[in-house]
């Protein structure tokens, strides 16, 4: 995780850019993961742990209706995340995660593992969802490579 993290770090660095992260079933395991490098402070800015849906209304602005009507482990929800973690922060990238790491409060519709990821760049926001197999520990450690991961994919594609 370290080596995406650096390359992240250089690619911010280089453009003069930083990143917030807005993270619930995570729990700050993003944040944690790009601040493990030292220097971080250069390109990362702030994380938000809106593990509650209040948290996430009252920290990053996502519309209280619009989690009733949706869920919190939902693309809107995630999009809402991203997009609300840059206007809360003085970064010009984010990383959002939204999702159900287990064992309990899954669902035929949201079952154990499904995680909704958004991604909010100068280029715009993008969300996609994955189900993780494994346990609630693998489960996030598979949300945080893969947040991190895409979010490299994102810098480096051409704008």
């Amino acid at each position: 995780m370290q080596a995406t993290c650096g390359q992240i770090a250089d690619f911010l660095l280089n453009k003069q850019w930083k990143l917030a992260t807005a993270e619930s079933c995570t729990g700050g395991l993003i944040a944690a993961a790009c601040t493990e490098l030292s220097g971080s402070s250069n390109w990362f800015e702030r994380g938000f742990v809106t593990y509650s849906n209040e948290a996430k209304t009252e920290l990053l602005d996502v519309d209280a209706a619009l989690i009733s009507r949706q869920g919190a482990v939902s693309e809107a929800v995630v999009r809402a995340m991203a997009q609300g973690a840059l206007q809360h922060s003085r970064a010009q990238v984010a990383v959002a995660v939204t999702g159900v790491a287990g064992p309990t409060g899954g669902s035929a519709e949201k079952p154990v593992g499904t995680v909704w990821f958004g991604w909010a760049t100068p280029q715009g926001t993008t969300s996609m969802v994955h189900r993780f197999a494994g346990d609630r520990a693998a489960v996030r450690a598979a949300t945080v490579h893969q947040a991190l991961a895409t979010l490299l994919d994102l810098l480096r594609a051409p704008a």
